[in-house]
């Protein structure tokens, strides 16, 4: 365990459930991590369209976890090793790192530390930066989540709508990455610019294009799945 121990942190907080107006700073211990933990001096926290959600109240009890307050928000973060619990062992203090983290019943990260379970910590890689890595983990687990709900094997096709959007942009390299052929249907020219340089073999305009027609000329065999990320 490092000095951290003991020692204060700022937080954005909340006491109660409601609107933007019941966030508030507030001085709350530094957590302690566990076996099993890493704590992570936060540099930058993700913003989730869940946050409004989580803050009104809404997802209050469906974790089977209680509701406590303080109760501090943030589900992706990216920052520097502060120290590590006994038996982790692909981090030590001093490393970059992002994380998704489930903010009951310990924390999340709109705070100067957070504390997450080593195995959803992972290494910064170089080319992003702190802020890309924090906005990262969970729209990429979502992406990932529904792609492998698919069972798709390398070389199936597979339909991307809302391809240019959050979820969207990362489930076009997560599918490339396994091997599948990728359709992706975008929002406007600078979306569909976006996931043809992020490897889409394919690539409309959902705005102006007729989708339909161009799927028949271009996958003329058909999807082997599709993930629609808009429209609920």
């Amino acid at each position: 365990m490092s000095e951290a121990r003991d020692q204060r942190m700022h937080a954005a907080v909340i006491e109660s459930f409601g609107g933007p107006e019941v966030l508030k700073l507030a001085e709350l211990s530094i957590p302690t991590p566990r076996e099993g933990d890493v704590l992570i001096r936060v540099e930058a926290a993700g913003i989730g369209a869940w946050d409004r959600q989580e803050r009104a109240g809404e997802y209050d009890g469906v974790f089977g976890i209680p509701s406590t307050f303080p109760y501090v928000l943030g589900w992706d973060g990216a920052g520097t090793v502060a120290a590590v619990g006994y038996g982790v062992t692909r981090f030590r203090p001093g490393d970059s790192v992002y994380a998704a983290s489930m903010p009951l019943p310990r924390g999340g990260f709109y705070a100067e530390y957070a504390v997450v379970e080593e195995r959803f910590v992972s290494k910064r890689p170089k080319q992003l930066s702190v802020e890309q890595a924090a906005a990262l983990p969970w729209d990429s687990l979502t992406a990932l989540s529904g792609l492998k709900a698919l069972e798709l094997i390398p070389g199936d096709t597979v339909m991307v709508f809302g391809a240019s959007g959050g979820i969207g942009h990362m489930a076009v390299q997560v599918a490339k990455h396994l091997g599948y052929r990728v359709f992706a249907v975008a929002s406007g020219a600078d979306g569909v610019a976006l996931v043809r340089t992020l490897g889409a073999d394919f690539a409309v305009d959902g705005r102006r294009d007729d989708v339909v027609a161009v799927a028949r000329q271009r996958v003329p065999g058909g999807f082997d799945g599709a993930l629609v990320t808009v429209g609920g």
